[in-house]
């Protein structure tokens, strides 16, 4: 274990703080009185939207935007001043005087796009996990918010919690020493043995179906290549195909790796390679396993991060009884004393033997409003969110790396093989077919600076 010296040096210095819960100036459209209400407009207003409405409704809603009016309705009723729109972009157009902030929920397609018109107008900026559909638009929305001084925050709401801060502050205070290996597993897209979230190892349909009266096809389809409508997309399984979602990974990866990379204090990797089920050309395997190698840092040693998905895990450790449920999803980290196992119930440190002698962290780390309550605070000029953009961007680009890594038009090339990430030149150097992935240009119609 550290010594107390060396875990308040580490505090001290605002290593844990700089990778963890990151202080910049946060920007706002205007200043506010103390009881006065943000002016928000939500960009999807169905789904998850409804969700992220109501987590931020103690503010003032003043328009939606959602291409399908019928599975917007409930928020409609729920708000019935606030304008309605189909095109978000017309949205912009007519009312960005009278907006402060905007809500993101969308298939990830659409992430880019419109949270970039939102800082383009100088607003506030909530966008759903994942930031954004590719690795080059995650690097390109956070050099975009950053120069426009707006608020932000991606919609991974477990950064806020207060498992997350205990992790961190079990690493920080050397729980279970230097660590060098960690897991991340989710059950997605399965759900039990015969049912599934989202559809995943399938091809495109053969015969088209008839667009739902409600809905506007070609807008939901906005910047991702056309195609006939069909039910296997939408409203709720896009997920799964890579010209809208991006897969098991950008869904839980978000969420998992985040309190991962705080406490280990990870920056970008220094390659990523992928093995699979079957892939084609238009969705995701039905599972997959993606390992990363990150480089020592701060003292901090090399780490290699496995994530596994369609209901792959992790062998048991030695430290880890026999009785004791991994889960169908989780993480765990690895150190040389021992091992922290989270199946999402919460931090749990192994062996029992050791967990008995040490008990919990100090309290170190400040502790949140709540996730929502700090994208609020950061519009009215407060402290920036704990997902802000200037983490979440980043964070994103490893998540979406593995994607990149899982291609069809790469597999038998990488099979066996890393792929050598430079994060500066946002670019593989030992294999260049791999960069044509990490970018996608738009439908004519839906360009963004």
């Amino acid at each position: 274990m550290t010594t107390p010296t060396s875990r308040r040096q580490f505090f001290r210095t605002g290593a844990a703080a700089s990778t963890a819960f990151t202080i910049l100036p946060a920007g706002s459209a205007r200043t506010y009185a103390a009881n006065e209400r943000l002016n928000i407009a939500s960009i999807g207003a169905g789904g998850q939207a409804r969700s992220d409405i109501s987590k931020l409704s103690t503010e003032n809603m003043v328009a939606f935007a959602d291409v399908d009016w019928d599975r917007a309705a409930k928020s409609f009723e729920e708000f019935p001043q606030a304008k309605r729109y189909k095109d978000y972009r017309v949205l912009f157009d007519e009312m960005a005087d009278e907006i402060d902030a905007v809500i993101v929920a969308t298939p990830d397609h659409h992430h880019f796009p419109a949270s970039m018109r939102a800082i383009a107008h100088g607003k506030g900026v909530y966008t759903e996990k994942p930031l954004t559909h590719s690795v080059w638009e995650a690097r390109r929305l956070a050099e975009a918010a950053r120069e426009a001084g707006v608020a932000t925050q991606m919609g991974n709401q477990r950064q806020a919690d207060e498992n997350t801060r205990l992790g961190i502050e079990f690493i920080a205070d050397g729980a279970i020493g230097p660590v060098r290996e960690a897991h991340i597993w989710t059950d997605r897209p399965s759900r039990g043995l015969f049912d599934v979230y989202w559809p995943q190892g399938v091809e495109r349909p053969d015969e088209p179906e008839p667009v739902p009266p409600s809905l506007d096809w070609d807008l939901w389809l906005g910047p991702a290549p056309h195609r006939d409508y069909h039910s296997i997309y939408c409203p709720r399984n896009w997920r799964g195909w890579w010209d809208f979602g991006t897969g098991a990974l950008g869904d839980i990866g978000c969420h998992f790796f985040d309190p991962v990379f705080r406490a280990l204090r990870l920056g970008p990797p220094s390659s990523v390679e992928a093995s699979s089920s079957r892939v084609n050309g238009e969705t995701y395997p039905l599972a997959s396993q993606v390992t990363y190698h990150f480089p020592a840092r701060e003292g901090m040693p090399p780490v290699k991060l496995v994530w596994y998905d369609g209901g792959l895990r992790p062998s048991r450790p030695a430290e880890v009884p026999e009785g004791v449920v991994m889960g169908t999803n989780g993480m765990m980290m690895i150190g040389e004393d021992g091992v922290l196992l989270d199946d999402l119930s919460g931090w749990k440190l192994h062996p029992e033997t050791r967990a008995a002698d040490y008990g919990k962290p100090p309290q170190v780390l400040p502790r949140s409003p709540g996730h929502h309550a700090e994208f609020v605070r950061a519009c009215r000029g407060g402290e920036p969110a704990g997902s802000q953009f200037d983490w979440a961007g980043p964070l994103t680009e490893t998540v979406l790396l593995g994607n990149v890594a899982l291609r069809p038009e790469l597999r038998e090339d990488l099979t066996g093989k890393k792929l050598l990430w430079d994060s500066k030149t946002l670019a593989f150097t030992n294999h260049e077919p791999a960069n044509a992935f990490l970018r996608r240009e738009p439908r004519e119609g839906w360009e963004t600076a």
